[in-house]
Parts: C-alpha cells; structure tokens; sequence
C-alpha cells in the first residue's frame, strides 16, 4: 500500500500579519485618542478654526448680503398667483359644463383641492395643470387671455 507522504512531514505555512485599520477621521478628533497618542509621543497638530464655537458675525472672505440690497435687486417679493381672468374661465367652462370641483380634479388626475384653489386664485400658476384644464374643459387659459376690454 503506498503511502500519501513520501519523507518527513514538514509543515510549509506562510506567516500571517495582521495590520490594524486607519482610525477614522472623527475617531482622532476623539480628546481620550489625543490624551493616547500624546502619552505615546506621537506629535499631534491641533488647527484652531476661525470663529469655532462663537455666535459672533464673521468678516471672512464670504461676502455678506444685506435685505437691501436683496429688495434692491428686483426680484419679486411674492410668488405670481392664477389671475382673475383664468380664475373665472375656469369656473365658468366647468359649471357649463355641469362639473364639480371633485369630478374636475378626476378628469386632470389632480386633488379637488387642487381645483379649488385655482379657482380661488390661491394656486401658484403650473402650465401643466393649465393644459389638463385646457384639455377637460376646451379652454383656453394660457397665453394672452385679453379679451379687447
């Protein structure tokens, strides 16, 4: 019967070295990992970050807007609401045609609340709720709406 093993048993291993992880970042910042390595006699850097830990205004290099010069800018101070004119021609095409705000808003695929406050001229104007209006109720509710008044 011949054996498995031709000579001495030698065992043929490669050494293992186990290397620990990177600490991570918010761990160094850790006062007991700092205490650690000072008593270990690493050299530790501490960076003093400007304004760290104060409540006061800072005059960095960031530039610092004021609401004047915000109001002076032009921008609008509020956001553009449904007109009149579109308020009423929605209401007007959806009662000739016998609609109530819940059966609108199904035919758009929108709220009944939705329908209201177009109606109401809470709504901030949306063109793609305009168009499914324009759609359901033949419309039109975009565009030039003046009617030579």
């Amino acid at each position: 019967m011949p054996s498995r093993f031709s000579g001495a048993i030698t065992q043929d291993w490669e050494p293992v070295v186990l290397h620990k992880s990177k600490p991570k970042p918010s761990d160094l910042r850790d006062p007991k990992a700092v205490n650690q390595a000072l008593r270990a006699g690493v050299s530790v850097s501490t960076v003093k970050k400007s304004n760290a830990g104060s409540n006061k205004k800072s005059s960095s290099a960031v530039p610092v807007i004021d609401a004047r010069k915000l109001d002076e800018a032009g921008e609008p101070a509020a956001l553009e609401r449904v007109s009149t004119e579109v308020r009423q021609a929605i209401q007007r095409a959806r009662l000739e045609k016998k609609m109530s705000q819940a059966d609108l808003g199904k035919q758009i695929n929108e709220k009944p609340h939705v329908i209201q406050e177009y109606e109401s001229g809470k709504a901030i104007p949306n063109q793609i709720v305009l168009g499914k209006l324009e759609r359901v109720l033949g419309v039109k509710l975009r565009g030039k709406t003046h009617h030579g008044k």
